[in-house]
């Protein structure tokens, strides 16, 4: 059987190697963690190679993940789908080994990470699923939800806001099974840091309210494998262990230094290395006594057998429970839910009331969630504001822990990024609310869910000058177009509370990437519609009003302007001309129709268009043409009553009448 510095040293070799080939990526990360990760993995992590996606697996994330070599490495000596010929392809085109870790790309990656602090954050909304979920389904002598996350973090993760964000709540909602390992080798991209992060880290998550055990040798096992043991049995706070380590271990030139970090070794010195470590095999090659020592297939498979077997014990004594655990975990919707969802549409057209679209959205989660037990909401310290609080809400971090909402304080970005978390775990669709102007605190993490295909819901209200008195700080007017850039980004910005309803329905039933709702403070008049124009709203754009001929022109809108669209349209037809109101809520559904559709809605020879958004207008040309004219706002707002900004900035009727009338 090989030593464990043995089994350590296929990770520094494999990670050597493959920069090397690549000649690019972070050598010294994998290096320096390499102990760290083999007791982890061969002594506590329990995983199935054969099924990466085993519900009740411990899930293992690198937070700093320009160190993806150690986790590629990791997943192919313990016996994952991730062959050699993949790691000799690190950092090429369409391989399944890219620079940082990638979600989707290799079996057995729980998230993306890259953007330093946000895999612990990612790390947070796992941990806080894995304890919500088995609140919500483990019964006395069952228990199907009983799982660890696992983060590994550096210098780097700490010093980014948004660890601290991540961190403070873990302490607070005490998050026993996240087990966080800092890996403290001084080192950063420019050098040594104690030049610029001098901070007491174990003081400091001490007062996070975590578990912390400082001074671990990084390069000691045994020592590792005590404080492991350590963390683990403390069940009521989450746990940092922190470790110092010397990144590039094993290098003689280089180890401890920053010209490790970020760059291949150089031929002469990984061959210094192989020496240093008495690692004599060539470059890829893995000897078979480490694969047998590293293999995990056979006891990841027993692990995941005995799981079954209490699973079927369950469904014996709770079969209904079961059944909907299964159905969760898989991320179907429930069976009934096409014909209660519309059903709910119908009725919110049938009340035609004039509200807000943030109050509308409210109706929408008060009218989905008794469908949905996975919907699980929050906002950033904004309940009362976004309206993300309906009746059946309940504190996760209250009596047994089963609630469905999340009080994340004022962390915009931690929330969006916990949130990817939660939903990457599986078994839950969660929303979160915040202030659209405050989109831009959370983009990253925005971006990161478009990336990864995520479907988290974000609840983005108080959408333009509309809010009013707050002022120019808190008056969107470049967000919703920024959002619309995010590719695979869904941003729905309805005119009333039938168009507030779809957006809702459309974006539960979105499985491939996340979804924005933009919403209003103000209230917003009910538009009538007819059963086909109900059924189009699902389509991103479609024709609210229309002409008995053929139109002239077109009058495109989003929003709370959709209703000056439609007053406009009445009083131009009063003038004899023949005007068309296209609604366009959602521009990127919108454009994933076919061509017929789209030119049937906005047919390419009407070239007299009109576009009306409260904000920016570059992005709307695409669609008035070089003919038309956009009305927005492409300066930033004023403090003032709502009412006072719509006419001082020109979103009136009397605006969009003469826009169009300028066309002629």
């Amino acid at each position: 059987m090989p030593s464990r510095r043995e089994l350590a040293n296929a990770i520094r070799a494999l990670s050597m190697d493959a920069v090397q080939q690549a000649n690019s990526g972070h050598p010294g990360m994998p290096m320096g963690m390499a102990d760290i990760a083999e007791v982890l993995w061969n002594d506590f992590l329990r995983h199935n190679p054969a099924n990466p996606k085993w519900p009740d697996r411990d899930r293992f994330m690198l937070s700093n993940g320009h160190g993806s070599m150690l986790h590629y490495s990791l997943l192919h000596l313990t016996g994952y789908d991730l062959p050699i010929d993949e790691l000799k392809q690190f950092r090429q085109l369409h391989s399944k080994t890219p620079g940082h870790p990638e979600y989707g790309y290799a079996p057995g990656i729980e998230t993306t990470t890259g953007p330093l602090g946000q895999g612990i954050t990612n790390a947070v909304g796992f941990a806080l699923a894995e304890r919500t979920l088995a609140a919500q389904f483990n019964r006395p002598g069952h228990t199907i939800v009983n799982h660890y996350t696992y983060v590994f973090l550096g210098d780097g993760c700490l010093m980014e806001g948004i660890s601290h964000e991540a961190a403070s709540l873990a302490g607070t909602l005490g998050l026993g099974k996240l087990i966080a390992f800092y890996d403290d080798n001084g080192i950063s991209i420019d050098g040594e840091v104690h030049g610029w992060f001098t901070d007491d880290t174990p003081k400091r998550f001490e007062a996070y309210h975590w578990h912390v055990i400082p001074n671990v040798d990084g390069h000691d096992a045994d020592a590792i494998k005590r404080a492991i043991e350590e963390a683990r049995s403390v069940t009521d706070k989450p746990s940092l262990i922190a470790l110092k380590t010397i990144i590039g271990w094993g290098s003689p030139n280089k180890q401890g230094k920053e010209e490790c970090h970020g760059a291949a070794l150089g031929k002469d010195e990984v061959a210094l290395v192989r020496e240093t470590i008495g690692w004599p095999y060539p470059p890829f090659e893995i000897p078979e006594h480490i694969y047998e020592g590293w293999d995990a297939r056979e006891l990841g498979a027993k692990w995941e057998a005995d799981w079954n077997d209490r699973f079927e014990n369950y469904r014996s004594e709770y079969p209904e429970l079961a059944a909907e655990f299964e159905r969760r975990i898989a991320g179907d919707l429930p069976r009934d839910w096409p014909e209660k969802s519309a059903a709910f549409v119908a009725k919110v057209n049938e009340k035609a009331e004039t509200i807000a679209t943030r109050k509308a959205s409210q109706n929408a989660i008060a009218g989905y969630a008794p469908l949905l037990p996975e919907l699980i909401g929050g906002s950033a310290d904004l309940a009362g504001s976004n309206l993300t609080l309906w009746l059946g809400a309940r504190d996760v971090n209250a009596g047994d822990k089963s609630g469905n909402y999340i009080y994340y304080g004022v962390r915009e970005f931690g929330m969006a990024a916990i949130m990817n978390g939660i939903v990457l775990h599986g078994g839950f669709r969660p929303y979160g609310g915040t202030f659209l102007i405050f989109s831009d605190y959370a983009r990253n993490a925005l971006r990161m869910a478009a990336l990864m295909k995520a479907p988290a819901i974000y609840v983005l209200t108080h959408d333009s000058i509309g809010l009013g008195e707050d002022g120019p700080t808190h008056q969107p007017v470049e967000q919703t177009a920024s959002l619309r850039l995010i590719p695979n980004m869904d941003v729905w910005r309805p005119s009333d509370a039938v168009e507030t309803a779809v957006a809702w329905k459309v974006a539960i039933e979105r499985k491939d990437g996340p979804t924005s709702l933009i919403l209003s403070r103000q209230n917003l008049a009910y538009i009538s519609r007819s059963a086909d124009q109900l059924a189009a709203i699902e389509r991103g754009g479609y024709i609210l009003r229309d002409t008995a001929g053929s139109p002239d022109a077109i009058i495109i809108a989003t929003g709370s302007e959709v209703e000056l669209a439609v007053k406009a349209q009445e009083r131009l037809a009063e003038q004899g001309k023949n005007v068309r109101v296209v609604s366009l809520p959602s521009t990127r559904v919108f454009e994933a129709q076919d061509s017929a559709y789209r030119d049937s809605v906005l047919p390419p020879s009407i070239t007299k268009r009109v576009v009306v958004e409260a904000g920016v207008t570059s992005p709307w040309y695409k669609y008035a043409g070089f003919e038309g004219k956009v009305i927005g706002l492409d300066r930033f707002g004023e403090s003032a009553p709502a009412g006072l900004l719509f006419k001082e900035f020109g979103f009136t009727v009397d605006a969009v009448v003469k826009a169009v009338e300028e066309l002629f």
